[in-house]
């Protein structure tokens, strides 16, 4: 199996506006520093530990994106290197994570997690509590996070026209909260849709995403017993 060549095959057929954050979750460094080397900047990782550990390794000019639940005793862990985080999933998140990036002195990009899945695995908050989130005054206030935009995971099924309509959803709510926190924030930076995976990430690019989370496709599958 070869990082290198997957990445490139995965490159070569995206789009040019869309982002491939490369999920490198239970991998091991020299994995991801072939698909470094093969020129990505973007890693995902979804425990907070594992990715302070890989950012201490690795070269200082990769993005790192939390993309997996947070809680909010771990922010502080990444509070000073993290680039996006992807699981905003409720508001007392969102403000954890804006008092730690004050104590660093930067403000860290968020997106909220809707759910958009029939599973009740899934985390996120609904259409209607990110709506009220970003118009309200408490939210304002947060003068060290930015909300760029959504995420979504889509249920685990075979069923393609159920992932369909879940991405169809996600995107028409990001357009609904772009207009939005635009007009409340004069905030043009909510620009980002990540949706799509793996196995559906063509799907999801068709659907409006304009950030997929690859992990199995370029690394190969997961090992979970080491």
């Amino acid at each position: 199996m070869n990082i290198k060549e997957n990445l490139n095959h995965i490159k070569s057929i995206l789009p040019e506006h869309v982002t491939l954050v490369a999920v490198s979750k239970t991998k091991p460094v020299s994995d991801l520093m072939e698909a470094y080397n093969a020129g990505q900047r973007i890693f995902g990782e979804n425990k907070i530990q594992e990715m302070a550990e890989k950012h201490e390794e690795m070269p200082k000019d990769i993005e790192w994106h939390m993309i997996g639940h947070v809680q909010r005793n771990k922010v502080k862990y990444m509070a000073e290197f993290v680039s996006l985080i992807h699981g905003v999933d409720n508001f007392k998140l969102l403000k954890e994570i804006n008092k730690q990036a004050k104590k660093h002195n930067r403000t860290i990009d968020c997106l909220l997690q809707i759910k958009i899945a029939s599973e009740d695995s899934k985390f996120g908050m609904s259409f209607d509590e990110a709506s009220e989130i970003i118009q309200s005054k408490a939210f304002s206030e947060l003068q060290h996070i930015k909300v760029t935009g959504v995420m979504g995971m889509a249920t685990f099924t075979d069923d393609m026209n159920q992932v369909e309509k879940e991405f169809t959803v996600l995107k028409t709510y990001f357009d609904k909260l772009k207009i939005c926190h635009t007009e409340r924030s004069q905030n043009t930076e909510f620009r980002i849709t990540s949706m799509g995976m793996s196995g559906d990430y063509e799907l999801a690019i068709d659907c409006g995403s304009n950030m997929i989370r690859v992990g199995s496709s370029i690394f190969g599958e997961r090992n979970y017993n080491n």
